[in-house]
């Protein structure tokens, strides 16, 4: 096969972006001339830019859908591509595939226009298979030896940035998410500050811009002068570069789990109405998973939920530390 062009789209959430990371990892190991374009959601382009394997990041700006769809489509077809992968399972992305009409199409049956494709394969479920095999499946007859951590690419300026934090040992938690039930409850994220406190070293919240607030909940509540919110003051690829340098690292089933997993750094990871069975755990090397296990009621659906459909919420509750 000729490839030359290539294009992979994935439109979901930051974690979904950074977990698509290996395909174009893989692509350019076993392709190295061929040039690798992708296309992100509005919010998510941040996470790969300088990315040394990458010609172009296109964003589809969900807000106007059916007129950026058309206007995206348009700029995608004039780039002529031999290969589309899509790795999004909606109609949306499933669009996109057809209007940049490359030469080969791939992408998974989920997706309801994946009979227009030229190869489609299942999103399986297997025993011990991550969302990143799952993702290789779409490349296997590509590639020989798979690359399967995901990796992102801070710059020398974000690694500078984060410098001023790291001359003392330190902590990073990210106690947010945007599901209530997989976000660990707040006395359990002030029970760990207090086990860490004793540490007598730093301890930094990390979050977007709207986390401040419940951050701020979190430091009002705490006896610990260590605690450092650095909500909406750090980029995301500057939260990675602070992650890997850092002690160890505390997170939900959440975009930063992934974060932690793009730098190789040590992490835990509490995991409340999903399981890790899911595909979605930590890939670090050093990496546990606290969670309670042996509920009937979990999980309770592949995603999270705004409120415990019981009410009761003890897969976030009955955390052990």
């Amino acid at each position: 096969m000729n490839l030359d062009r290539i294009l992979v789209i994935q439109t979901a959430f930051l974690g979904d972006v950074i977990l698509a990371t290996p395909i174009w990892e893989n692509i350019h190991a076993a392709y190295p001339h061929a040039q690798i374009d992708v296309v992100v959601k509005k919010g998510n382009e941040s996470l790969l830019t300088g990315h040394p394997f990458l010609h172009q990041v296109f964003i589809f700006d969900k807000r106007h859908k059916v007129k950026n769809l058309w206007n995206l489509g348009k700029t995608l077809r004039s780039h002529q591509y031999d290969l589309v992968i899509n790795l999004q399972r909606f109609a949306s992305s499933g669009i996109l595939t057809l209007l940049a009409r490359g030469k080969e199409s791939r992408g998974f049956q989920k997706n309801p226009l994946s009979f227009f494709f030229s190869k489609r394969l299942p999103h399986e479920m297997k025993p011990d298979w991550h969302e990143v095999d799952r993702n290789l499946c779409l490349i296997s007859d590509l590639v020989a030896a798979p690359i399967r951590r995901p990796q992102l690419f801070p710059s020398k300026e974000d690694l500078n940035s984060v410098q001023i934090y790291q001359d003392v040992p330190y902590y990073c938690l990210a106690p947010t998410s945007v599901w209530f039930t997989k976000q660990a409850p707040l006395e359990i994220w002030l029970e760990l500050i207090e086990k860490l406190s004793q540490t007598k070293e730093q301890i930094f919240l990390l979050g977007a811009p709207y986390d401040r607030a419940y951050l701020d909940e979190i430091v009002k509540n705490t006896r610990s002068t260590q605690v450092i919110n650095l909500a909406g003051q750090l980029s995301l690829l500057q939260s990675a570069a602070l992650m890997a340098g850092a002690k160890h690292n505390y997170v939900n089933d959440s975009g930063p789990l992934h974060l932690a997993s793009a730098t190789n750094a040590p992490v835990s990871a509490f995991f409340c109405s999903t399981v890790p069975e899911f595909g979605f755990g930590p890939l670090s090397e050093n990496a546990t998973i606290i969670e309670v296990k042996n509920l009937d009621c979990r999980p309770c659906g592949l995603h999270g939920h705004k409120v415990c459909p019981k009410g009761h919420f003890k897969c976030g509750k009955d955390l052990k530390i």
